[in-house]
């Protein structure tokens, strides 16, 4: 700005003092603030005394085990099941109750046990039909009737194989086989052949063992 008479240069003079008093208020101001801040938090400081950092907890690593796969699980139940498959070379010749029936019952079990099967004084809660079935197919079937019905809590059951009169020779090939595959179940307490109006010699009535056990 370009004074052309003293009263321009008055004017100046007068803008630059105006222009250095609000500066000196601003900045005055501005000092203030900062000394409020800081005694503020000096009284803050005050009022809650001395501050101790909060240690962190260590943190617990929990380590979920993944979820099975459904296909890895029924491998897994599928060797679970293998491994407790029933041969049919196994000799129960000396296990069996040398009777007309051949009834068997697992040592500990008294001969009283089998006398109330014959007697049917346990009532059969399930059955299995094994007519129509190959020796593999059957083998395979009262494998998981068994566990079914045990997983079931039931105690009694009956196991059809059928007399035989339609296989060649007229023998009940499965009968013989049904017995060697009970035997080799732990869940099988004990069998009777059945009373002839819940099957006769064509079925077997067999107790389990309790659901816990």
């Amino acid at each position: 700005m370009k004074a052309k008479s003293l009263q321009d240069l008055s004017a100046i003079r007068k803008t630059v003092a105006d222009k250095a008093k609000a500066a000196a208020e601003a900045e005055a101001a501005r000092l203030e603030a900062e000394r409020r801040a800081e005694a503020e938090r000096h009284l803050f400081a005050r009022a809650v005394g001395q501050v101790q950092p909060i240690a962190a907890k260590p943190r617990v690593q929990v380590n979920i085990p993944a979820p099975v796969p459904r296909r890895l699980q029924q491998d897994i139940d599928d060797a679970a099941a293998l491994q407790e498959s029933m041969s049919d070379e196994f000799d129960v010749s000396t296990l069996l109750d040398v009777d007309d029936q051949m009834s068997f019952r697992r040592p500990g079990i008294g001969t009283d046990v089998t006398r109330k099967l014959r007697k049917g004084e346990w009532s059969i809660q399930g059955q299995i039909d094994l007519h129509g079935l190959r020796s593999d197919e059957a083998r395979n079937a009262v494998g998981q009737f068994i566990r079914d019905a045990k997983r079931m809590g039931w105690r009694c059951v009956r196991v059809v194989h059928g007399k035989g009169l339609g296989s060649p020779g007229k023998e009940p090939v499965l009968k013989s086989k049904v017995q060697r595959w009970l035997v080799q179940k732990n869940e099988v307490l004990a069998f009777v052949q059945a009373k002839p109006s819940d099957g006769g010699a064509g079925a077997l009535v067999v107790l389990l063992g309790p659901a816990n056990g």
